[in-house]
C-alpha cells in the first residue's frame, strides 16, 4: 500500500466516446458489504476526537459544495453529494458517489483521531454525519486512509490542535499500544488505504477522509474494447482516452483506465500501471498483467530501453532538433522551466523530429472533445510536431512547448502564461528576455508573478498524443490510432 506524508496532504479514424452500451455495463456496483448491519447499530457510546473544521481542526481543506444538478450523457447526473434541498453542518445531504457528477466540486478532507476502537465505517459515519452507504463508495473509491499513529500537524496547525497532537502521540499513551510495538514514530506515522468497510480501527488510530474525491466521468463515456490496442500475456496496450487517469488519484482508484480496461477485458486479476501520461494527454499506455511484469517494465525505464514519440499539435511553429531545458524541482503545476541551466534543477530534453502546418481544429470537433479556448490570438493553422521524448518529466512537453513560445492547443494552464509573456517580454523570470533582479525578494516576486499567469489544469483534452511507445530495440512495437484533432468536423 502506498503511503503519503501528513504535510502533502493541504492536487478520420476517430474512436467512439460511446460504444453500444459498454459504459452502461461497466457501472460497477459500489461495495456495499456489511453497511446493512451498521445502520442498527448503537453509536451512542463513541465518543469523536476531530482535527476539522469547527472540531478541533488541522487547518484541512474543506468549503461548503454548492448543489448543481446536471445533464450528463444518457443519465441524470448529480453533484459528487446528490443533494436535497436540506443539508447538515452546512454540507449537502450525501446519498451515494455514483452516478458520476459532470464537474468536480470543491475539496473536503476530514481529519479524525479514533478514540474508541470498532469498525471503520461506523465510525465515520458517527464522526462525519455520512450515510453507511456513501462511507462504503468512499472506500471502494480508495478515498479513506490511516495511521497507527497521527502525523505532526502542519505549520498552520492552532495552539489547540498542537495540543490535540501532543495529547494522542505522548510516548506514555502511545507505548501502551500493542499495534505500535517494535515500530518507530515515524514508521507508525505512514498512511495507507482503508480497504474493507468492516476493517477495525483501534483507539488512537489517525483517519483521513476524502470527503470528495476527483472524480473522471469520462471513464463512463468511453467503449473501452475500442481503446485496447493489444493483449499479450504479460501485458495490455491502452489508448487512452484524454480527461481520464491512468492508474487513478490519492483519493480515486476506481475512476481508472487500468480499472475500466480490467473490467473491459475481463480479466479475473487487476491490471497494473506502469509508467504515467497526463490527464489530458491521449495515446499509447502499458498496463501490467501480473506485479512481475510492472517490475520487468519499471527496470526497462529506468535501462533507458522504452521509446516513447509524441504528436503535439502546437499554436506556433517549432524548429527540427534538440531542445534542452531544466525543470524547477518542486513537486506542484505549473511547473518552471529554464533554458539556463540552474543548480538542482531536473534536465529536460526532447526532439523535433517533425513539424508541419496544418488547419487549426474546427470549434466542433473541439466542442466533442472539450478543448478549452485558452485565448491565442490566431486560429487558423497548427503545427503538428512529431517529438521524441527523451526524458520524462511531469507536463515537461507541454512546459518546454509553452516556454518556446508554441503552447500546445487547449492547454489551459501553461497556454495563458506563453501568451503573457508575449503581450510582455521579460514577465518570465527564466525566459530568452528573463531580468536582472536587484534582490532575492524581487526574484521571488517576479515568480509568484510568473506562475500567477498560468491557469488550471484542462478539463479534458489538449493537443498531445502518446503517438507510439516500443521497447527491446524495437521488439515490442505499438501505435495509437488517430488523434483526436484529425478527426473530420460534424
Amino acid at each position: 500500500m502506498a503511503s503519503m506524508s501528513f504535510s502533502s496532504i493541504f492536487t478520420n479514424n476517430c474512436r467512439n466516446l460511446g460504444g453500444g452500451g459498454g459504459p452502461i455495463s461497466l457501472l460497477r456496483t459500489l461495495a456495499s458489504t456489511h453497511v446493512s448491519s451498521c445502520l442498527n447499530k448503537n453509536h451512542s457510546n463513541n465518543v469523536v476526537v476531530s482535527l476539522c473544521p469547527n472540531k478541533r481542526a488541522f487547518a484541512c481543506q474543506s468549503s461548503i459544495q454548492q448543489v448543481v444538478t446536471h445533464s450528463h450523457t444518457n443519465a441524470a447526473v448529480t453533484d459528487t453529494a446528490t443533494a436535497t434541498a436540506s443539508s447538515v453542518n452546512g454540507y449537502p445531504e450525501y446519498h451515494r458517489l455514483l452516478p458520476c457528477p459532470a464537474q468536480n466540486g470543491p475539496p473536503r478532507i476530514e481529519h479524525l483521531v479514533v478514540s474508541e476502537g470498532g469498525p471503520v465505517l461506523e465510525y465515520i459515519c458517527k464522526a462525519l454525519d455520512l450515510p453507511p452507504l456513501f462511507v462504503a463508495d468512499l472506500i471502494h473509491f480508495g478515498a479513506v486512509y490511516y495511521a497507527l499513529v497521527c502525523p505532526k500537524p502542519p505549520s498552520t496547525a492552532t495552539p489547540e490542535q498542537i495540543r490535540i497532537f501532543k495529547e494522542v502521540t505522548a510516548p506514555s499513551v502511545v507505548k501502551k499500544r500493542v499495534s505500535v510495538k517494535g515500530k518507530t514514530i515515524r514508521e507508525a506515522q505512514k498512511t495507507f488505504r482503508i480497504t474493507h468497510v468492516d476493517q477495525f480501527i483501534e483507539a488512537g488510530t489517525y483517519l483521513r477522509v476524502h470527503v470528495h474525491p476527483k472524480r473522471f466521468p469520462r471513464c463512463y463515456e468511453i467503449d473501452w474494447k475500442s481503446r485496447i490496442v493489444a493483449v499479450t500475456e504479460s501485458y495490455v496496450i491502452l489508448d487512452k482516452p484524454a480527461g481520464t487517469s491512468v492508474g487513478g488519484t490519492s483519493d480515486n482508484i476506481e475512476e481508472s483506465c487500468a480499472t475500466f480496461a480490467t473490467r473491459a477485458l475481463e480479466l479475473t486479476d487487476p491490471l497494473y500501471t506502469t509508467h504515467q501520461i497526463d490527464n489530458c494527454t491521449e495515446g499509447c499506455v502499458v498496463l501490467a498483467r501480473t506485479k512481475e511484469y510492472c517490475s520487468v517494465f519499471h527496470g526497462k525505464i529506468r535501462e533507458k530501453k522504452v521509446k516513447k514519440l509524441y504528436l503535439a499539435l502546437a499554436a506556433a511553429p517549432l524548429p527540427v532538433g534538440l531542445i534542452t531545458h531544466y525543470m524547477r524541482p518542486v513537486n506542484i503545476a505549473p511547473r518552471l522551466v529554464s533554458e539556463d541551466f540552474v543548480k538542482g534543477w531536473q534536465l529536460c530534453q526532447l526532439e523535433v523530429l517533425e513539424c508541419k502546418e496544418v488547419l487549426w481544429p474546427d470549434s466542433s470537433v473541439e466542442e466533442i472533445y472539450r478543448v478549452e479556448d485558452c485565448g491565442w490570438p490566431s486560429k487558423v493553422y497548427a503545427y503538428e510536431c512529431k517529438i521524441n521524448l527523451l526524458t520524462g518529466r511531469t507536463h515537461q512537453i507541454r512546459a518546454q512547448l509553452a516556454a518556446c513560445g508554441a503552447p500546445i492547443v487547449g492547454d489551459s494552464m501553461y497556454m495563458p502564461a506563453a501568451i503573457a509573456e508575449m503581450s510582455s517580454p521579460g514577465l518570465d523570470p527564466y525566459g530568452n528576455h528573463k531580468k536582472q533582479y536587484a534582490t532575492e525578494d524581487d526574484k521571488e516576486m517576479a515568480i509568484a508573478e510568473w506562475i500567477s499567469q498560468h491557469g488550471k489544469e484542462p478539463s479534458v483534452a489538449v493537443g498531445l498524443q502518446a503517438c507510439q511507445i516500443s521497447w527491446d530495440d524495437g521488439e515490442h512495437f505499438y501505435e495509437a490510432g488517430s488523434p483526436w484533432w484529425r478527426c473530420k468536423k460534424v
